[in-house]
């Protein structure tokens, strides 16, 4: 007789006031590892009754001042023993990132932590560095005063994050809302809440006061909303796709509250007929590859002049062959599992409209499947040629492994190619002509351009949409004066009533 133990999967409570506490309803919710298709996790499902905990717990934390008020040097020296107990917890974090979104371990172990870590770090040095305050010149009209322009913290911030970095998108909106003296409550996706939670009480350990740091976990659309909608939510920041970035529009219009979103991309790569192909080639892949194409900022759209086009598309496909799909725990495998089945779904949906619509399938189109991928979301590398712009698959965001490449005739068409498109995210240039470059990289309106690079990320330079890629600037000292208000104070330096002139505009018996 065979027998059967259901296994238990560990439970997860969400993070308000300084400590992990279950939802009020009680209910949880599953995680699901996307390698396997299996369950992970049990996570509180939290409701509006739990986002209004969370945020009246940051609320008074704000208020209290130990964290607002608090001097630079004071938030910044928690800010580092937070970076250096991510260090010593990389292991665990790195599992949980891997175990829930389907990262690689090459990536989360050699680029993640080390960028979440260095941006705590340098965010610190900045927020120290910071101009808190300005006195402006004593001019004489309209009469002498002293006057001071402060920057102070804007409030209780909510950071709402998607399911591809996990990681790195709540520290974007963690480090300078508290480097700035902000309470935050985050929302991570409910696919990946798991290494947010685990950031919260490392924060804690560090020395944040209790409350400071909140996170409620649930679906977006009801917990998502309550918490944009909280009246005592100041501002909102947000990671995700463009259609719930006007959503979140909409309901912060209500209480008038500050925006910061981080939304979609169809970056485009312009491949100059000068270029190092043996650069470039391995350059493109990593540009739409990465994390199996499910980053905003992937340059699935690649614009190849018509001296080298054929060439480009053959060693573009004969290379993307060669990518080894698997466990995202082995060390071996370059693209891991899609996040979920029905973003599986959306991407395989897409590859069918690409040739429906006559593109050229040169590599994958299909599901992947074989030993060690039974049960995951795989979908295979997949580079379509003879692309029109005017195709689904060049024109919406697939998110996902799914490359689009167009013929140019000359740099200008390429640039026009290149602009054709609502989004704003990135874009990039391979060649060996400089001045070429940075005249593409002018004519090209989005945020981040690469030359001859792609996905390079610094803590120190903005990151940050045009058009419907959204608006406001992540990372780095740029990032700061999105989570402060500005505020005027003048004083008067003239002290006889006699000489207050502008009175009389009121009061014409003082003239």
């Amino acid at each position: 007789m065979v027998t059967t133990t259901e296994v238990k999967l560990p439970e997860y409570g969400m993070f308000i006031d300084g400590a992990y506490t279950f939802a009020e309803s009680g209910a949880f919710f599953e995680v699901i590892n996307p390698a396997t298709g299996q369950p992970c996790a049990r996570v509180a499902k939290s409701d509006a009754r739990d986002v209004d905990r969370a945020v009246k717990s940051a609320r008074r934390a704000f208020e209290s001042g130990e964290w607002s008020r608090a001097k630079p040097h004071e938030r910044a020296e928690v800010l580092i023993r937070f970076a250096d107990l991510i260090v010593q917890h990389a292991q665990e974090i790195a599992f949980l990132e891997i175990l829930t979104s389907g990262a690689t371990v090459r990536r989360v172990s050699n680029a993640d932590i080390m960028l979440i870590v260095d941006l705590l770090q340098q965010t610190a040095k900045f927020a120290q560095a910071y101009e808190y305050s300005r006195t402006l010149p004593v001019r004489p009209f309209p009469q002498p005063s002293h006057n001071q322009v402060w920057r102070e913290p804007v409030g209780v911030c909510a950071g709402i994050t998607a399911w591809n970095y996990p990681l790195i998108l709540a520290m974007w909106k963690l480090a300078p809302a508290l480097a700035m003296g902000n309470s935050i409550v985050l929302k991570p996706a409910s696919n990946t809440p798991l290494s947010t939670l685990k950031l919260a009480e490392l924060a804690m350990q560090a020395g944040l006061p209790k409350g400071v740091f909140n996170v409620v976990t649930g679906p977006g659309g009801s917990v998502g909303e309550a918490l944009v909608t909280h009246p005592e939510v100041d501002k909102v920041a947000f990671t995700g796709s463009t259609e719930v970035g006007k959503r979140i529009m909409q309901l912060a219009a209500e209480g008038i509250k500050r925006v910061t979103l981080e939304l979609g991309g169809k970056s485009p790569a312009i491949v100059l007929p000068d270029a190092d192909l043996d650069l470039a080639i391995p350059g493109i892949l990593f540009g739409v590859f990465l994390h199996s194409g499910q980053v905003c900022e992937c340059g699935t759209r690649v614009i190849v002049h018509q001296d080298i086009y054929d060439e480009v598309v053959e060693r573009l496909a004969a290379e993307a062959s060669k990518i080894k799909l698997g466990n995202p725990l082995d060390d071996k495998v370059g693209m891991g599992p899609i996040i979920s089945e029905s973003q599986l779904k959306t991407i395989l949906g897409y590859i069918e409209s690409g040739k429906a619509e006559g593109a050229r399938l040169v590599c994958g189109g299909e599901r992947a499947t074989g030993p060690g991928l039974d049960g995951g979301y795989f979908v295979q590398p997949t580079i379509f040629a003879d692309v029109d712009n005017r195709m689904k698959i060049a024109q919406e965001e697939i998110f996902g492994p799914v490359l689009a490449v167009m013929k140019a005739q000359d740099v200008d068409e390429a640039i026009r190619l290149a602009n054709d498109t609502v989004y704003g995210l990135a874009g990039g240039v391979w060649t060996r002509d400089l001045n070429q470059a940075y005249r593409v990289a002018r004519e090209i309106r989005a945020g981040t351009i690469w030359i001859n690079d792609w996905h390079m990320f610094r803590s120190d330079a903005p990151f940050g949409g045009y058009k419907m890629s959204g608006f406001g600037r992540e990372i780095g000292p740029y990032a700061l004066d999105e989570y402060t208000q500005l505020k005027h104070v003048h004083a008067s330096l003239v002290h006889e009533p006699e000489n207050r002139h502008w009175f009389s505009i009121v009061l014409s018996h003082r003239g």
